[in-house]
């Protein structure tokens, strides 16, 4: 339950239009519902402002129907990652009402919010081609939230004039997340350019010696520009929810509205931190 049904519900009570015995049955299974194989967190929303988010690797297409349908008695919007097509067809065949989103795999079930004007932008952009579906994973978590994305793609330092061909763009984003396999280069770079907040996100992709994104994680951990977050390998949704959590700390400077302060000078001051981001089961 978010906090507008739930305020809604509160204040039909008290204008008695809404008996107390009736918002009881409606309150009564929060804060989860039990499905016996799942516990669906139904205050995720109260306390981070966005619904629970479905891992679907590992569960069952039925499984996924039963968690969407429980989250959608309560959530205006549903997500569920990392859905395969086969998955997401039968999903979908259940709850046709319901998309899949090929590049960033996800299912969306519910309408995106539209974003306010003069709304900061979050930049995703990525090293090469490859990681484009990490990074649009990224940018539909963001866009659940109604934050504004500029993607800039393919960019890498194999040729790094196409990167600094567009830096007066990405100084005008509140924060850069960064999508990069190989070698990892990619954030070392930004980091050095930029002076907002970098969220790095290894990716798998690249030869042998990669180690199917273990290289590029430790490029990253070492890296020299000061201050870039780190997060596990593919985890672009894990990268949103970092740069949800740092734009949020923005909003809330500026009065709560997702647009800059009047005295908003293009700057996020950060500490230095390198955190890993855990995903949602």
């Amino acid at each position: 339950m978010d906090k507008e049904k739930l305020l809604a519900l509160l204040q039909s009570v008290a204008t008695r239009k809404v008996e107390p015995e009736s918002a009881l049955e409606q309150l009564k299974d929060l804060p989860y519902a039990d499905l016996g194989f799942a516990r669906i967190d139904l205050h995720r929303s109260l306390r981070h402002g966005y619904a629970e988010v479905i891992f679907s690797p590992g569960k069952t297409s039925e499984q996924i129907v039963s968690i969407v349908r429980t989250l959608r008695e309560n959530n205006d919007l549903v997500i569920a990652t990392r859905a395969e097509a086969s998955q997401a067809e039968e999903v979908l065949r259940q709850i046709p009402e319901g998309r899949y989103e090929t590049l960033s795999r996800a299912l969306v079930f519910g309408d995106m919010p539209d974003t306010k004007p003069g709304a900061l932008s979050v930049n995703v952009i990525t090293a090469g081609t490859s990681d484009i579906p990490v990074a649009e994973e990224c940018a539909l978590i963001l866009q659940t939230a109604g934050v504004p994305v500029q993607k800039l793609y393919d960019v890498g330092v194999a040729g790094i004039h196409r990167l600094l061909a567009h830096v007066e763009l990405l100084r005008r984003g509140a924060l850069t997340v960064v999508c990069a396999g190989m070698d990892g280069a990619l954030p070392s770079v930004v980091g050095g350019i930029l002076d907002g907040p970098v969220i790095a996100v290894p990716t798998s992709v690249g030869y042998g010696a990669a180690f199917d994104g273990l290289a590029p994680l430790l490029s990253m951990l070492n890296s020299c520009a000061a201050g870039i977050t780190v997060v596990n390998i593919d985890n672009g949704f894990g990268a949103a929810y970092a740069a949800l959590r740092m734009y949020n700390a923005l909003s809330k400077e500026g009065g709560g509205a997702l647009h800059a302060p009047a005295n908003f000078n293009g700057r996020i001051q950060c500490a230095q931190v390198s955190s890993g981001v855990v995903v949602d089961s």
